[in-house]
């Protein structure tokens, strides 16, 4: 349990965006020459007006390296879902989500083993014992709620099936979206096992719109106060927050128990026969870089993924804040890995979606 280094950032989903047109190089020798390199990535990182950590590491590295980074953006699910399609004809170099679909890319044979440098910095619950996959950025799961209409943030699950948020309750859509299979993980967690938790999701669709395939998008709903509240995760949500002034993150409790949250850092590893695997293993190596972990408070709103890196910047000041007295729990990631589609399954049963 990491409490004494407390390192947010990132969520995730969305309808797929295409960043840029993807040749479709498959791996010739012409194509390992290019000077490129392609990410598919679950979303948070990139910013709304190119203002993200991606912006800057991306920037930066290809004033290093001449290396342009071709970005595509989706779930974490989604962007899984679509490097298997591609397994034939591999297009992306680097792959990066959340927990439980790093785990599941690996499981499905798309990445291959590359420990970056800065990786022994990385604390051995946040990387693959065998290196097909590291964290870059530390994160964790939240929810959020509009400032402006709820003058107090809620303090727990149950609150959230009080009339006053009918039709204002949203959350992504679990197995799609990482923030939204997260959002299982903590009800199971909170509510001690899977029937009760689907129990209690089953009363919340009185109040809930219905499922969303991205996190990033219900943000601007509450702040518009369309919603009252919706799930996130700390860093893409403290990174919306600069531009949406009535967004606010909270931790839910167990009744009168304590808030609770746990890491959902962004993972990222290296694309089994990656067409630009040498540029991969580049990028891999500047996104743990000590300058670009630095900039994942100052400039992503999250908590970087080395250990050594002692952020004292005023995001990371705030953040730290921020998750006091929430107690961190760890998911049992084997569990899930292996049992998703199961807890899924379960969740569509109870919620009619």
């Amino acid at each position: 349990m990491r409490k004494s280094h407390l390192k947010p950032i990132a969520a995730v989903s969305g309808a797929l965006a295409l960043a840029v047109t993807l040749s479709a190089c498959g791996g010739s020798s012409a194509a390992s020459d290019e000077k490129v390199v392609t990410v598919y990535s679950a979303d948070g990182l990139k910013g709304e007006n190119g203002d993200g950590w991606y912006d800057k590491v991306f920037k930066d590295f290809e004033k290093k390296t001449g290396i342009k980074v071709k970005y595509v953006e989706g779930g974490s699910g989604e962007m899984v879902q679509r490097a298997v399609r591609e397994k034939s004809n591999t297009q992306a170099d680097v792959l990066v989500t959340l927990p439980p679909f790093i785990q599941q890319a690996d499981s499905k044979g798309l990445l291959t083993a590359y420990a970056p440098a800065g990786a022994d910095q990385v604390d051995g619950a946040d990387k693959a014992a065998d290196s097909k996959w590291t964290s870059v950025v530390n994160n964790y799961f939240g929810f959020i709620y509009n400032k402006k209409e709820l003058k107090t943030p809620p303090k727990s699950w149950e609150e959230l099936l009080e009339g006053k948020f009918k039709e204002k309750v949203q959350y992504s859509t679990p197995g799609v979206a990482g923030d939204g299979t997260a959002v299982l993980i903590k009800a199971m967690h909170d509510f001690g096992g899977q029937e009760p938790a689907m129990a209690y999701l089953k009363k919340l669709q009185t109040n809930n719109v219905g499922p969303s395939a991205s996190t990033g998008k219900l943000a601007p709903k509450v702040d518009k106060s369309e919603l009252l509240a919706a799930n996130g995760d700390v860093q893409m949500n403290f990174a919306q927050s600069k531009d949406m002034p009535n967004l606010g993150i909270w931790f839910p409790a167990k009744g009168d128990g304590k808030p609770t949250s746990f890491a959902l850092p962004y993972a990222a590893g290296l694309v089994d026969k990656a067409p630009h695997s040498a540029n991969g293993k580049k990028l891999l190596d500047f996104m743990l870089s000590e300058q670009a972990q630095k900039d994942v408070s100052a400039v992503g709103g999250g908590f970087a993924a080395r250990k050594d890196i002692e952020a004292a910047d005023a995001n990371a000041i705030e953040l730290t804040k921020l998750m006091e007295g929430v107690e961190i729990f760890e998911p049992d990631w084997s569990d899930i890995g292996t049992n998703l589609d199961d807890y899924v399954d379960a969740w569509k049963s109870a919620t009619g979606s």
